[in-house]
């Protein structure tokens, strides 16, 4: 747990009523290149610290960098998703500044010439009102090392009783992707902020240039806030949008989409409270604690010049041609929000059930289930059931949970054909799924080995119907006087009589039809 000790906030209505915020995201992406930025190393996640380094990514004396093309090609393909224009000529920079991880003490990234600038990405919040989320540019950079804190309460080097550095992360490939200040947002901007991190996070996905774990910090954002008095009651108003800018913090290395929210929220009422209490802000970079929905100060910004920044002398520009962009441009797929529109439509799904589905982070395994030969409801039900169910227990994602038990989409389709062709009723299907979930098989080989079949002898059925009947006389007589609904008890009593494995739909038409109901 944080000790550290908290800020002086307002309440949130309270703060909006006076100020408008302003906010500017930062978006680190690490991309799924198999070797790192400037050098042949591997970017394998969660190796054994300092195994995956050389002596280009230690910054070692005399050693040359050489560009990743998979990383320029993965650049350019975000930004022209992003509606970016592509530069014709970029060229890499130094950004000097020491920090234990960055062996260099500088650290190579695009400063003034990105590759990518001038885009867009518009983002859908609840309610349907689409806020379109500027971007300034987008340039390529390359990641730092961890620092590893131990001892202390906290994790971070205050109170740490000594500090350790894994160089594994230095080097691998970055895409940081700016927003142009956000404003108007008012009373939304935090889940404007976290609508623009999801909607991005989904867009990187599909793109496939990251897995975009965020707890695995391959995603990442950081969220910079100012307050501006207010002007009037509308905030994109000319008047307000002449109203100066406001100094502002950094919060670093936010990596949830909960947490953006939480910190929007939070910096909005901290700020609040400076201002009303007639101090001024500082402008710094301040750590996020999820435990405590807190920011605490970490030291002041530098501004750009602090940076010395100057052009990289061992990198060549990049300069990618007309032709190469095109050809990249084709191999972008269809946007997601545009695709999920596409499928909830063919799927015939209401919102309540799209939502729940990607809520799940089931989308792609649907819609695989669905190609594979299951109807869309199956596909959702089954999915969003047992599996799901132990997913959360596990504590991992749905996609996650099923690679690791070797739950396939073609499994699922292959259960629902099973309940389709009278085989199994809904009862034993969940019993096959279990069994598949544990390791047992494939559900036809499950429901062999478990003898599970519904029986389809009519006589053995009807035999078990007239026992039932003549058990229960009270009940046949409601049925007889028109009470049909009365059936349900007979019929779980057939079920019962017949050890599950009776079709409850065909035993009902012979109950009716032997009590002439």
């Amino acid at each position: 747990m944080s000790t550290t000790r908290a800020d002086a906030v307002l309440g949130y209505d309270e703060a909006l009523g006076v100020y408008d915020p302003v906010m500017g995201l930062e978006v680190h992406v690490e991309l799924g290149t198999a070797t790192k930025m400037f050098c042949g190393c591997a970017t394998t996640f969660g190796a054994e610290p300092n195994t995956q380094v050389c002596p280009v990514c230690l910054g070692l004396p005399g050693a040359l960098p050489v560009v990743n093309a998979t990383a320029v090609e993965s650049a350019i393909r975000i930004g022209l998703a992003l509606h970016c224009s592509i530069a014709p000529w970029s060229r890499f920079a130094r950004k000097n500044y020491f920090y234990p991880d960055m062996p260099k003490n500088f650290q190579t990234s695009q400063y003034d010439e990105p590759i990518c600038f001038d885009g867009y990405l518009d983002v859908e919040l609840d309610g349907g009102e689409v806020y379109r989320v500027e971007i300034e540019r987008a340039h390529m950079e390359e990641d730092t090392g961890k620092s590893w804190h131990v001892g202390g309460s906290t994790g971070r080097i205050h109170g740490a009783e000594y500090s350790l550095v894994d160089y594994n992360r230095a080097g691998i490939p970055l895409i940081e992707i700016v927003t142009k200040p956000l404003v108007g947002a008012g009373e939304r901007a935090p889940e404007v902020a976290r609508a623009y991190v999801a909607a991005l996070r989904d867009l990187l996905r599909a793109l496939d240039v990251s897995d975009v774990k965020m707890e695995q910090g391959s995603m990442r954002c950081d969220v910079n806030l100012s307050l501006r008095a207010k002007a009037g009651d509308d905030a994109r108003s000319p008047e307000q949008l002449a109203v100066p800018l406001g100094t502002r913090s950094e919060t670093k290395n936010v990596n949830s989409l909960r947490s953006v929210e939480r910190a929007v929220r939070y910096e909005i009422c901290r700020h609040a409270a400076v201002l009303e209490s007639g101090g001024s802000i500082v402008q710094e970079t301040r750590h996020w604690h999820e435990d405590t929905g807190m920011t605490t100060s970490g030291r002041e910004k530098s501004d750009a010049e602090d940076y010395r920044y100057f052009p990289e002398p061992d990198l060549v520009p990049v300069a990618p041609d007309d032709a190469w962009v095109e050809q990249l441009r084709g191999t972008l797929p269809e946007p997601p929000a545009q695709r999920r529109k596409r499928l909830q439509e063919q799927w015939g799904y209401s919102d309540l059930e799209m939502r729940d589905v990607l809520n799940a982070g089931a989308l792609e395994i649907v819609e695989a289930t669905v190609a594979a030969g299951a109807t869309p409801q199956a596909a959702r039900k089954w999915w969003l059931g047992e599996p799901s169910r132990r997913a959360n227990g596990e504590g991992v994602d749905l996609v996650t949970y099923a690679g690791q038990v070797g739950l396939l989409p073609a499994h699922v389709a292959e259960l629902e054909s099973l309940v389709a062709s009278g085989r199994l009723n809904d009862k034993m299907a969940r019993q096959v799924l279990e069994g598949v979930l544990d390791g047992d098989g494939g559900p036809t080989q499950v429901a062999d080995a478990r003898g599970l079949e519904l029986v389809q002898d009519d006589g053995a059925l009807e035999a078990a119907v007239d026992t039932v009947i003549a058990a229960n006389p009270d009940i046949a007589d409601k049925i007889r006087a028109g009470k049909v609904q009365a059936a349900g008890a007979l019929i779980g009593q057939v079920m019962k009589e017949m050890r599950g494995q009776a079709d409850a739909g065909r035993a009902r038409e012979i109950i009716l039809a032997r009590l002439g109901a």
